[in-house]
């Protein structure tokens, strides 16, 4: 049984919290406030963080950015921010989903759920796949560039391999948003914008150059495939 951390002060939004997902099956544990999480988090390994960004002492910010630092722990932020630019700070700094107060409680565990399998469906996948000097092992959820280990979260590994098995193609952004959470939620599709970056700020030699990850300007993204990728490198957007 997966056990989640809630990170949340508002002691009542805690409380609901826990009692959906446990209603749901999870095992909870509650912390709140940000210097809290962060012991929980290290000592208690859930599998998926619940993080609120408003959290006293340290905020959820300063949380997941300490976490990833350490730890691909999958993160869902919490926040009664409903600014796009706290979302996309809180998905550049590594968390793999965001929910917005006032949450639906279906949606909430169809969350949860959704971020819990594609940390766990690699696991039951075939073998690595090969795209120019990129292999992409979704059995042991590991990626490397030219034999050196690149370290993705759950969610920007679900994201590089649905490129990688159809190297070349192009994804729209709902379309990478429906591989990735399910279903296409279309106030998020900036999201999928923030994960690249990630991907690209780890994966790439030259972050802004990129030469995996390629952007196709108003459709989406794509991932070059081996003849491009053996020639020799030019500058992409």
């Amino acid at each position: 049984m997966a056990l989640i951390l809630v990170a949340e002060d508002d002691a009542a939004i805690a409380q609901l919290v826990q009692d959906v997902l446990e209603h749901a099956g999870f095992d909870v544990i509650a912390s709140a406030d940000g210097p809290a999480a962060l012991h929980d988090a290290r000592t208690r390994r859930p599998d998926l963080l619940i993080l609120d960004l408003g959290l006293p002492a340290l905020d959820g910010l300063d949380v997941a950015r300490q976490l990833r630092r350490e730890s691909d722990v999958p993160i869902i932020m919490l926040t009664a921010r409903a600014e796009e630019s706290d979302m996309l700070v809180g998905l550049e700094l590594g968390a793999d989903d965001y929910i917005a107060m006032p949450f639906s409680t279906k949606e909430l565990v169809a969350r949860v759920r959704a971020v819990l399998r594609r940390a766990d469906s690699a696991r039951s996948l075939e073998g690595p796949m090969q795209v120019g000097d990129l292999e992409i092992d979704e059995q042991r959820m590991v990626v490397s560039r030219g034999g050196t280990r690149v370290d993705l979260t759950a969610t920007e590994f679900a994201l590089l391999a649905t490129l990688a098995r159809h190297a070349g193609r192009v994804f729209t952004r709902a379309q990478l948003l429906d591989a990735i959470h399910g279903q296409a939620f279309d106030a998020y599709e900036r999201a999928i914008d923030a994960h690249v970056k990630n991907i690209r700020r780890k994966l790439e030699p030259v972050p802004h150059r990129p030469r995996y990850l390629l952007t196709v300007f108003g459709v989406g993204y794509r991932l070059a495939d081996s003849t491009e990728l053996a020639a020799p490198a030019e500058p992409r957007t």
